[in-house]
């Protein structure tokens, strides 16, 4: 790939149109928000969405297309703006800021281009369920305000890149 091709890989994923779905970034069980061991993800106060429980080592995938605006120095959680608008947080388990980094492996970067499914950090399921409080991962539209609905699905299973978990509409 040359470097043109590269720059026209980034405008096109820049110019696509969000269609509305949100993808699970993890495999796992679909949890409403209220049931996550944080009040201040169980009372949305950054935002509404859902939670998953994950059930295996993986990696965290781009829960849609856009730009990587935020991956945290602790690699445990990360935001996406879609082209949209939309701002995407996923936020691995709860108080996994204090594993310092432990347990996760950065695959993308901040300011890249991405399409939904792209792999961006990976995670070892093993020790994090073993060392954190909870291993319960908010996906929040933190702007979620701007939107009429989310039609968020609160149960079930989801696999990683393929599971819409969320279907938001303008």
């Amino acid at each position: 790939m040359g470097l043109f091709d590269l720059f026209k890989g980034k405008k096109e994923a820049e110019t696509q149109e969000f269609n509305g779905k949100v993808f699970a970034p993890i495999s796992g069980k679909l949890l409403p928000l209220s049931e996550v061991p944080d009040e201040v993800f169980a009372q949305k106060m950054v935002g509404d969405g859902i939670a998953i429980e994950p059930t295996a080592s993986g990696v965290m995938l781009a829960p849609a297309s856009g730009r990587v605006e935020k991956i945290f120095d602790t690699n445990h959680a990360f935001s996406i703006v879609t082209p949209a608008g939309i701002e995407i947080f996923v936020h691995f388990g709860m108080d996994t800021v204090q594993l310092e980094g432990k347990g996760f492996e950065r695959i993308a970067e901040e300011g890249s281009v991405v399409k939904a499914g792209d792999p961006l950090i990976k995670y070892d399921y093993d020790f994090l369920k073993a060392n954190a409080k909870s291993i319960i991962t908010p996906v929040i539209i933190s702007n979620y305000e701007d939107y009429a609905s989310l039609n968020p699905v609160e149960s079930g299973a989801a696999t990683a890149g393929e599971t819409v978990v969320l279907n938001v509409q303008k």
